[in-house]
C-alpha cells in the first residue's frame, strides 16, 4: 500500500513537471542550440553544450511548476488541464512552491559554471520566467512574454559561449518571439472556449476570427528574421534551404488548424518541433560543410 501510494506521488510530480511530455523541453531547447552553433560558428564547447541541455530541462519543468501553481484554481474548469494535480489537489500549492524553488537553484547552480555575464542574464531570464504564468489575468499577450523568455537563452547562449552580446544575435531572438506568438497563438486556440468561460486572455481570444491571418503574419515575420539572420552571420545555401522548409512546414501548420479545431490546433502547436529541428540541422550543416 506504501508503495502504490508512492508511485502515485511520483506519477503526480513528474506530471507536474510535463517530465512525461518533453515537447515544451525541446522547443525550449532549440533555440539555445542555434544560437550555441551560431556563437561558436560550429561546435560550442562540450562543457557549454551540457551545461544549456540539462538547464533547459531544469527551467522548463521549473516553468510548468510555478504555471500550474497559478492556475491551480482555474485548471479545473479547462478540459486539457482538469486532471492537473495541484487542480485536484493531488499536490499542494506548497510542496509546489518549494519544487520550483528547488529547481530554479539548480538552474542557478548550472549557469554559475559559465561566466559573470551569464549569471547576470540568467536573473533577467528567471523574472521573465516567473511572471509569465501570471500575465494572462492581465494582458492578452502571454504569448509575447512567453516569447521573451524564450528567446531569452539566445544571449545567454552567446555569453556562454563568446562571453559578448554581438548586435546580430537580436535577430534570431527576435525570430524566436515571433516564432512563439505562432505556436503558443495555436496552443491558446485549444482551450479558447474554456479560456472564455473562465476569463483567461490569450492571443487566441484577442485575434478571433482574424486568427489564422495573424498567425501567418507572424510566420512571414519569422521566416523573415531566419532569412536576416543568416545575412547577418554569413551562412550559406544549406541554411537558407531549412529556412525555406520552416515556411512549408508553417503553411502546413494553417491547413492543419484551418477549422479550428482542438484537435486541428493541437497538432499545429505540436509540428513546431520540426521546425525548431529542421533549423538546427541546416545551421550545423551549413557550418559543417563550410569549416
Amino acid at each position: 500500500m506504501a508503495n502504490a501510494l508512492s508511485n502515485s506521488r511520483l506519477v503526480d510530480f513528474i506530471h507536474l513537471t510535463r517530465l512525461h511530455k518533453p515537447v515544451g523541453t525541446i522547443l525550449l531547447l532549440w533555440p539555445a542550440l542555434w544560437a550555441l552553433w551560431l556563437a561558436a560558428e560550429g561546435v560550442p564547447d562540450p562543457d557549454i553544450l551540457l551545461i544549456f541541455i540539462a538547464g533547459g530541462f531544469v527551467m522548463r519543468a521549473a516553468g510548468c511548476v510555478i504555471n500550474d501553481f497559478a492556475d491551480r484554481n482555474v485548471d479545473a474548469f479547462v478540459k486539457r488541464t482538469s486532471y492537473r494535480p495541484l487542480a485536484t489537489g493531488r499536490i499542494s500549492a506548497g510542496e509546489a512552491l518549494a519544487l520550483f524553488i528547488a529547481l530554479s537553484l539548480v538552474g542557478f547552480a548550472l549557469v554559475l559554471l559559465t561566466n559573470p555575464l551569464t549569471v547576470l542574464l540568467s536573473v533577467g531570464g528567471a523574472l521573465i520566467l516567473s511572471v509569465y504564468p501570471f500575465m494572462k489575468r492581465y494582458t492578452h499577450f502571454p504569448q509575447a512574454v512567453l516569447g521573451l523568455a524564450w528567446a531569452w537563452s539566445i544571449p545567454m547562449a552567446f555569453a556562454a559561449q563568446r562571453n559578448a552580446l554581438p548586435w546580430q544575435l537580436w535577430l534570431p531572438a527576435l525570430a524566436v518571439v515571433c516564432w512563439t506568438m505562432v505556436f503558443d497563438t495555436f496552443y491558446a486556440m485549444v482551450d479558447r472556449d474554456d479560456d472564455l468561460e473562465i476569463g483567461i486572455k490569450s492571443t487566441a481570444i484577442l485575434f478571433g476570427r482574424r486568427d489564422l491571418a495573424i498567425i501567418a503574419a507572424f510566420q512571414v515575420a519569422t521566416v523573415t528574421a531566419l532569412a536576416l539572420s543568416g545575412v547577418a552571420f554569413a551562412l550559406g545555401g544549406f541554411y537558407y534551404l531549412g529556412v525555406g522548409i520552416v515556411g512549408v512546414l508553417f503553411a502546413q501548420q494553417l491547413y492543419s488548424a484551418r477549422h479550428r479545431d482542438r484537435a486541428g490546433c493541437f497538432k499545429a502547436f505540436m509540428d513546431n518541433r520540426w521546425v525548431g529541428l529542421v533549423l538546427f540541422v541546416a545551421i550545423v550543416v551549413d557550418y559543417s560543410m563550410n569549416s
